[in-house]
């Protein structure tokens, strides 16, 4: 049973958008490692943008410096 788990900022990812991320995944896993989409599990976690650093940084200093 393959597990994906997609991490992106809580930054208003629309539910369309999850729903092509979700089919778009399990398709991705069908087509190259021929698994069942049946069984395939997709999880979207959204992290604050305060709990999520690049570079040292925290992801809303970075946007606040324009980055």
């Amino acid at each position: 049973m393959p597990y994906v788990n997609i991490k992106v900022t809580r930054e208003g990812v629309t539910p369309a958008q999850k729903k092509a991320l979700v089919e778009g995944a399990t398709r991705l896993l069908v087509d190259v490692l021929g698994k069942n989409p049946a069984t395939t599990v997709v999880v979207i976690d959204e992290v604050d943008t305060d709990n999520w650093g690049v570079g040292g940084v925290v992801v809303t200093e970075r946007r606040r410096q324009g980055k």
